[in-house]
């Protein structure tokens, strides 16, 4: 598990200078999520949103068909990629614990993010959305996905 450095989440220009895996990992993974919802490139998905209990951090937003997942990992079983997260966020905090919730709100309007404590794309230092779209144009979904079943199901 990635540990973001003290202040980057607060600092608009060292956030973005990010690698892509780790802005979209550490605090844009909702508009990775709406990006693909946007324009699926593999059909069935629907978002899920890991929601840390009382105070911890470790919120996550992912896509899901309810058999695999896609975040900035790429495609994984749901299972594993719920266990990941998991497993790293309890070896950092004691305790730590959290819900699972379908998402019912649009992952790219500013409003709503905002009312669930997250950026909106217009509060970034730069266009989220179009990062999040070539992101997504460099995997081969049909490959990634296939994979991913076959050893979610295996």
């Amino acid at each position: 598990m990635y540990v973001l450095k003290h202040g980057i989440k607060k600092d608009p220009e060292r956030r973005w200078a990010l690698p892509d895996r780790i802005f979209f990992g550490y605090g844009a993974c909702h508009i990775l999520a709406g990006a693909f919802l946007e324009h699926p490139p593999v059909e069935g998905f629907y978002a899920e949103r890991i929601i840390p209990a009382d105070n911890f951090s470790g919120n996550h937003v992912y896509v899901t068909n309810g058999t695999i997942a896609f975040d900035y990992h790429s495609y994984s079983g749901r299972v594993r990629l719920l266990d990941h997260h998991r497993r790293g966020w309890t070896s950092h905090s004691a305790g730590w614990n959290c819900a699972i919730e379908k998402v019912d709100f649009d992952l790219l309007e500013t409003a709503e993010l905002n009312q669930r404590k997250m950026l909106g794309p217009d509060q970034y230092l730069h266009d989220p959305i179009s990062r999040a779209r070539r992101f997504l144009q460099r995997i081969d979904h049909a490959e990634a996905a296939t994979r991913a079943l076959r050893i979610a199901t295996a």
